[in-house]
């Protein structure tokens, strides 16, 4: 057994970043990793703009009743120069016309019945003016190469015209629950049979994480099929993915069909609650990785281990979870702390942590309102209510 530390080494030590790009559109983009530095083709502001809606005028003139001689909507083109005692009526967005210096709020001016225009409010306003280029110049590199790309970055790339952005290819997972226990979700569970929740999940997981699912299918208690399941899966991707009912190590002869298959085992288990169970080997430059057959250890040693390598393989510059360290809402306690221990979360309205209701590994419903995990140090039976813990979003 290794540490959680240990683990993640030797996981990111045997990551190979895959090779090949290919260029997608915009909406297909998004949890891939772009491969490409993303520089901007134009000034952003394109042009002197307003930043509200009210009056373009000159500052010295603020104490002038102020004759309004045209009114600019976003997308037109201003006419008229605004000379001594002039103003334009302007919308949000639109460009500031030639002779403004700043434009005051509407909320902060009076019509008078002739139709003209005075400021009100006693304090100097702002020039709430956006100047050109001031958020990004022609030629300025806005989202570098490795971003994983979310919907903030896809409203950048449309901005700057990058409408088919290059990416990193993505790594194909094959996902192969075992377990002569399991049935399909469609089928009604009988005597000890129970549903494959596990499978799903991955599936699920995965492509979150930006990669291609391969669903096998239920793989059954035996070696023969283990060993046609395994094969296939490893010469159809780059990774490998096995959970619950025969893990390797639990049966002498899944080492035996590892090494036959030429896979090479790094570690099979780690000093981690839940998830203590999981294995990691190597096949060439192919991962496969075994994780527990309880839901709840399958879905954290995805999220800690398995998702950080498919990012890395696609190229992630920073592919691990944030850590935040948050102060907890109430004390939590467990009984033995020989490991590393996971539990889930939500943080509330004041920052602060709750522990979720979990009754152990099996206790898939408790990460149903979970928005991370936090983490209890080897050796640490109990957190005060206050201190701070380890959180990882998820």
């Amino acid at each position: 057994m290794i540490s959680f530390e240990k683990a993640i080494r030797i996981v990111k030590e045997n990551v190979h970043v895959l090779a090949g790009v290919e260029q997608v559109s915009l909406t297909d983009s998004v949890n891939r990793v772009l491969a490409q530095d993303v520089a901007s083709d134009i000034n952003m502001p394109p042009f002197r703009k307003t930043a509200v809606d009210g009056y373009a005028c000159r500052m010295c003139d603020l104490e002038s009743t102020l004759k309004v001689i045209e009114v600019i909507a976003a997308g037109t083109t201003p006419k008229e120069k605004i000379l001594e005692g002039t103003c334009s009526k302007i919308m949000t967005g639109a460009p500031i016309p030639d002779g403004a210096d700043c434009v005051i709020p509407v909320e902060d001016t009076e019509v008078l019945p002739d139709g003209t225009v005075r400021y009100i409010s006693k304090p100097q306003p702002k020039t709430n003016i956006c100047e050109l280029g001031e958020d990004i110049r022609i030629g300025d590199v806005s989202l570098k190469k490795g971003v994983l790309i979310k919907p903030q970055h896809i409203a950048i790339m449309a901005a700057l015209g990058c409408h088919s952005p290059k990416v990193s290819v993505r790594p194909r997972v094959s996902i192969l629950p075992t377990g002569d226990e399991l049935v399909e979700p469609s089928e009604a569970p009988t005597g000890s049979k129970i549903r494959n929740s596990n499978g799903h999940q991955l599936i699920g997981q995965v492509a979150a994480a930006g990669a291609l699912p391969i669903y096998h299918g239920i793989v059954r208690d035996s070696e023969e099929t283990t060993e046609k399941a395994i094969a296939k899966a490893l010469d159809e991707s780059d990774v490998v993915v096995l959970t619950g009912g025969v893990p390797m190590g639990d049966y002498d002869y899944v080492p035996k069909i590892m090494e036959r298959l030429g896979v090479k085992i790094l570690f099979d288990s780690i000093a981690v609650q839940p998830g203590k169970p999981t294995t990691f080997g190597v096949a060439d430059e192919k991962l496969i990785f075994g994780l527990p057959g309880n839901p709840v250890s399958s879905f954290i040693q995805f999220e800690l281990l398995v998702k950080p390598a498919l990012l890395m393989m696609m190229g992630a510059t920073d592919p691990y979870a944030k850590v935040y360290r948050l102060p907890l809402a109430k004390d939590y306690s467990r009984k033995r702390a020989e490991r590393l221990g996971f539990f889930p979360i939500i943080v509330n309205n004041n920052g602060e942590v709750e522990p979720i209701e979990y009754h152990g590994s099996a206790h898939i419903f408790s990460l149903a309102n979970a928005s991370g995990i936090a983490s209890i140090a080897l050796g640490v039976k109990e957190i005060k209510k206050g201190e701070l813990v380890d959180v990882r979003s998820i």
